[in-house]
């Protein structure tokens, strides 16, 4: 609002300025003129479009370029399909299947237990992390003998490959971070009923955004190994061989329960449409607010046009030039709502995807463009539609009432 309320003073001011430079434009002239006093009601008109639009340019562009990210960069790195729920018997089979598939690109596997943090350096995980989303519920939890081979450390060090002493653990570096953790931390772990207290000796990059294999916590395998547990596997492949592979998978193991990657993105993306349609409602209420006080305006300076109107008739102008006159300060004021809604959607839009959604952010021109034609075409609207009765008034009728 105060960027708003800045950018009528600005306007005005500019107008004022130039007034002097288009002199051989009367009708522009008259319309910068107009927009520099009192009676156009300027502020009125800025601060009230301005809001609505501020916030539908935000929406569309958070709302395009979470699009993006959803239908556009994950289905690149994505895999075809999740599998759960596969026993340790079935692996080998489960393997030799996709390995002999040419349109397979890549398998990754992992076991996975799943377990509840209960404690950190012996006191209440809650009075430590408070409400961090890694301490509420289970989360997945596997082992590993040998560092994985697409795992990047970022600071401590991997355990042997034959070490069977106390449990270590190796925590995702991010999550670490926000809830305070450091090497040497102890995690009491609850899986399956049984505390199992490990030290954290490394800290990793896990990286959520590829709708791969990620846990937060990875243990060494002498710490879980022998405990009841099933495997997790992701396979990546072309889209005419999922169904292939679905089938025979589904046959040889019932137990198997697939999720078809592609489903699931096209499913967050309904749910983000619905969002955004929910939020740009929410915005075309304050927008219709806001277009309500721009017809009060421009309805209040009725007598002030018309006056105008009778003046410049006298002085031998045309009504069509002073329609043009009308419309130029209209589109004028508008350009300048959304000018400045366009600058507040491209910034907050900016804000949220680097900030709050981590993922890269580009400008959604198409949106972008159609809130500034939004705002031109409605101050225009709302000033053409109360300058028919300035332009049919007699011109002796209304100086002499003036008088």
């Amino acid at each position: 609002m105060i960027v708003l309320a800045l950018t009528a003073v600005l306007i005005r001011w500019i107008a004022r300025r130039s007034g002097r430079a288009v002199r051989h434009r009367p009708a522009l002239r008259w319309a910068l003129s107009a927009i520099s006093g009192k009676t156009e009601g300027a502020a009125a008109t800025v601060l009230s479009l301005g809001l609505g639009l501020s916030v539908l340019a935000s929406v569309g562009q958070i709302e395009g370029n979470m699009r993006a990210a959803i239908q556009t960069d994950l289905p690149e790195i994505a895999p075809s399909y999740f599998f759960v729920d596969i026993q340790k018997d079935q692996m080998p089979g489960f393997q030799a299947r996709l390995d002999d598939d040419p349109a397979v690109n890549k398998v990754d596997s992992a076991p996975m237990l799943r377990g509840i943090i209960t404690q950190i350096n012996g006191q209440p995980a809650r009075d430590v992390a408070g409400d961090h989303w890694v301490i509420r519920g289970d989360r997945g939890i596997t082992y590993s003998a040998e560092i994985p081979a697409d795992t990047t450390l970022t600071s401590g060090d991997w355990w042997p490959s034959d070490y069977s002493g106390p449990p270590l653990v190796s925590f995702a570096a991010e999550e670490a971070e926000e809830i305070g953790l450091k090497l040497g931390d102890e995690l009491t772990v609850n899986i399956l009923g049984r505390d199992i207290t490990a030290t954290i000796a490394s800290f990793r990059e896990v990286d959520f955004s590829t709708a791969g294999i990620g846990f937060v916590m990875s243990m060494n395998a002498a710490a879980l190994s022998a405990a009841p547990h099933s495997f997790i596997a992701t396979v990546y492949a072309e889209e005419t061989a999922e169904a292939a592979i679905l089938r025979d998978l589904a046959t040889a193991y019932p137990n198997i329960t697939a999720i078809r990657v592609r489903d699931a993105v096209d499913q967050v993306a309904g749910i983000l449409t619905g969002i955004a349609s929910a939020t740009a409602w929410g915005a075309a209420a304050t927008l219709l607010t806001g277009f309500l006080v721009l017809i009060g305006a421009a309805a209040a300076g009725i007598q002030a046009r018309t006056y105008e109107a009778a003046v410049l008739k006298t002085l031998g102008a045309a009504r069509a030039r002073i329609l043009q006159s009308f419309a130029l300060r209209a589109i004028l004021l508008g350009m300048a709502a959304g000018l400045v809604a366009l600058g507040a959607g491209i910034a907050g839009g900016w804000a949220v995807m680097t900030y709050l959604m981590e993922v890269s952010y580009s400008v959604q021109w198409a949106s972008a463009l159609l809130i500034v034609f939004g705002g031109v075409m409605a101050t225009l609207l709302a000033g053409l539609a109360f300058a028919w009765q300035p332009l049919a008034a007699r011109p002796a009728q209304v100086l002499r009432a003036r008088e």
